[in-house]
């Protein structure tokens, strides 16, 4: 059972999200020899002040 998980900034749409899960699903399946149904994708949207590049917090950036 594959499971992806996808990090990234809040304001995607529903649709870009679920074009995104579709994407990644599919080259799973391609790539992994996987079942579709059994491709699990999570996506995790953590706000700009929660990361940091260069030990910069990338909300200054």
């Amino acid at each position: 059972m594959p499971m992806i998980r996808v990090q990234m900034f809040p304001g995607r749409t529903s649709e870009q999200k679920e074009a995104l899960v579709k994407e990644v699903t599919e080259a799973i399946v391609r790539t992994c020899d996987a079942k579709q149904e059994d491709v699990w994708v999570m996506i995790d949207e953590v706000p700009r002040d929660h990361w940091a590049l260069g030990g910069t917090m990338y909300s200054r950036l």
